[in-house]
Formats: structure tokens, C-alpha cells, sequence
């Protein structure tokens, strides 16, 4: 005859029973609303009463009940981050530093990518909304789209990544001052002939770059088509990099220092020219945008602008978290960091001959 183990209770909650509020209210000796407050509002309760209500939810293994919570009106206790390509390393150290706040304040994080498709951020959205998430962050392929205000008419809090307007919280590096000290430090090395190597320049943060690169231009009393724009697919890839480098061998020799308008652009650009035979930095210098943290560990560590990745995204995830928590007395912020030129070894002094640089036979 077999043998029954019998079933033991875990401090009186039957096993195979979802442990409720109540019980845990009881076994810490507060009230229903002191327990919701721990759970929804914890800086309401003091560190002495949040700790014992804790230490009662370990103990009884209580999870809450989001979809309840949901069903009564609520947000649950998550937040969406929107970026334009989740496989570029610098939305993914983005990511990091946003979940890194997320997670200090007691929020979860869904992490979407739009890869610059309208329709499959509309999509996004529409499910963020569904899941009652208390608000987005989103680097936006259109800020001006009229889905972003009704997100916000509905309650949830939105902050825009990348993208300014002052009807909206907004954290974003100074892109014009980036591009202007990227195409400075060539100049000052003496570069006269120069490229600029970026994705679809629909891209707002693209746009402003370039409009840097020829700002530093028009102070050198230097004219515009002094740097060639090569403009290559959507996202800003290594690959788009690689086949700027052909455009570039094929139609601009006389090109001595590039700036792309990312650091993987810079890679690809950096591997297609030495598959043309073509040294860098000695024939050509060549400049990124973000300082992911390959910039520093590749073979060629590479000159770039450095953007606090990180920090953006933590400031970007608290104002959005007060927002949705104050969002009557909330003012919103237009928050501007400014970039930093990093010098490693992909640029160095131009030649003094100005003969164009002979094309290499592909390899």
C-alpha cells in the first residue's frame, strides 16, 4: 500500500493556495491599506513598517495579484522603452542604464525595437497601452506624431529619447556640438577634405550631426562640399559602413578624414578600406559617434564622441517614473548632456602632399 506524505501548511496557508493581502496584513500586524502602500506607494511608510511588511511577504511567499490590480483601474508597476535598434550596441547599454533605474525604483522593463518602422511602433505602443504600463520611453521615428499624445491623454507617461518638445519630457545629447567637435579635431589635424558617413539622414539625430560637421566647417571659412555626405541605408550597421567604404574609394579619393555618424558606421567603414588596401589612420583618419564600449576594446581603438549612454537613460527613466507618479504637479524637462571627443588611434595628422590618394586594388 502506498505510502502518504501529508501535506504541511507554510505558517497556516494551506499549500497550493495563493497566500492573500489579508494574511499578509495579519502576519505583520498592519492594516489592508498599509500593506497596498508597501506594495504601491513605498515611500509612504516608514523603513521600520515597509521591513516588516517585507519580511511577512518573503515569509508567507505572497505574490501580488497585477491582473487584479489591473481590473480595479490600475497601472502595473512596468515602464516600456521604445528604442529605433535594439542590435546597436548603444541602445543596449541605453537599456541598461534605464533598467538599472527601473529597477532601484520597483519597476519592470519591456524592451521593444522599431528598426525605424512606423507601423511596428504604432504596434508597440498599442500593446504597451494594453498592458497598462505606467509609461514609455521611446526614441520616436516621427516626434511629431499625434500617437504620442494620445498615449499620454490615456495616463501613461511618455519621454522622449534622442527627440525634443517642449510638450513632453525629453533627455537627448547636443548632437550639433558633437558633429562640430568631431570634424574640429580632423581640421585641426589637418584635413581639408572630408566625408560624412551616416544613415538615413531622415533620422533627426543624423540630420543635426551633419549640420555640426558644417558648422565647424563654415568657421574654418571652409565650404560645404569640403566633406562629401555619403548617406547609406536606415539604421546605421557595420555592413552600411563596409559599403560606404566602396563609395568612398571609388568616388572620393581625394577624402583624407571621415566622421560617421556612429560608431558601428566607423567599423564598417574601418574594415571596408583595408580590404581596400587603405591604412588607417596613415591614408585615411576616421572618427565614430556614441563611444560604445568596443570603440575602446577593438584591435584599432577608435576616435569617437562619447555620449553618458548610461545616464541618459537613468535620467530619462526618473523623470518618466515622477511623471506617472505626479503627473498633475509634474513640469515637464528638456534635458540637454553635452558630448565629449575621445582621442584613441584611427585619426592622426594629415599628409602634407595634397595628392589624391591613388585607389588600391581590391583584395
Amino acid at each position: 500500500m502506498a505510502v502518504r506524505k501529508a501535506k504541511t501548511s507554510v505558517n497556516g496557508v494551506p499549500p497550493g493556495r495563493s497566500v492573500t493581502i489579508k494574511e499578509v496584513a495579519a502576519a505583520a500586524e498592519v492594516s489592508l491599506g498599509t500593506v497596498s502602500n508597501v506594495l504601491n506607494r513605498p515611500n509612504m511608510v516608514s523603513d521600520e513598517t515597509r521591513l516588516k511588511v517585507l519580511e511577512a511577504i518573503d515569509r508567507l511567499g505572497f505574490v501580488r495579484n497585477a491582473g487584479a490590480s489591473l481590473l480595479r483601474g490600475g497601472r502595473a508597476r512596468t515602464i516600456g522603452l521604445i528604442t529605433l535598434d535594439v542590435r546597436n550596441p548603444f541602445f543596449t547599454e541605453l537599456a541598461h542604464g534605464v533598467e538599472d533605474a527601473a529597477r532601484d525604483a520597483g519597476y519592470l522593463l519591456f524592451l521593444c525595437s522599431s528598426d525605424e518602422d512606423r507601423a511596428k511602433e504604432k504596434r508597440y505602443l498599442e500593446v504597451l497601452e494594453e498592458q497598462r504600463v505606467n509609461g514609455v520611453l521611446i526614441s520616436p521615428v516621427n516626434e511629431r506624431d499625434n500617437l504620442l499624445q494620445w498615449l499620454r491623454g490615456r495616463g501613461t507617461a511618455v519621454v522622449l529619447l534622442g527627440r525634443e518638445r517642449r510638450d513632453f519630457c525629453s533627455v537627448r545629447v547636443d548632437d550639433m556640438t558633437g558633429g562640430e567637435l568631431a570634424a574640429e579635431h580632423l581640421l585641426d589635424l589637418g584635413h581639408r577634405r572630408l566625408a560624412f558617413v551616416t544613415a538615413s539622414l531622415a533620422i533627426d539625430q543624423y540630420r543635426i550631426r551633419l549640420a555640426g560637421v558644417r558648422r565647424a566647417l563654415a568657421r574654418r571659412e571652409l565650404p560645404d562640399d569640403a566633406c562629401e555626405v555619403v548617406e547609406v541605408g536606415s539604421l546605421g550597421t557595420a555592413a552600411e559602413g563596409r559599403a560606404a567604404s566602396d563609395v568612398l574609394v571609388a568616388d572620393h579619393p581625394e577624402v583624407t578624414g571621415v566622421v560617421c555618424g556612429n560608431d558601428l558606421l566607423a567599423f564598417g567603414v574601418i574594415a571596408g578600406l583595408v580590404r581596400h588596401g587603405i591604412r588607417v589612420p596613415d591614408d585615411i583618419s576616421v572618427v565614430g559617434y556614441d563611444d560604445i564600449e568596443l570603440a575602446q576594446q577593438s584591435p584599432l581603438p577608435l576616435t569617437t564622441i562619447r555620449q553618458p549612454t548610461q545616464e541618459l537613460g537613468r535620467i530619462a527613466t526618473n523623470l518618466l517614473i515622477e511623471e506617472g507618479q505626479r503627473a498633475a504637479a509634474h513640469a515637464h524637462q528638456q534635458i540637454v548632456f553635452q558630448p565629449e571627443l575621445v582621442v584613441r588611434d584611427s585619426t592622426k595628422r594629415a599628409r602634407r602632399s595634397s595628392t589624391p590618394r591613388r585607389r588600391a586594388p581590391q583584395r
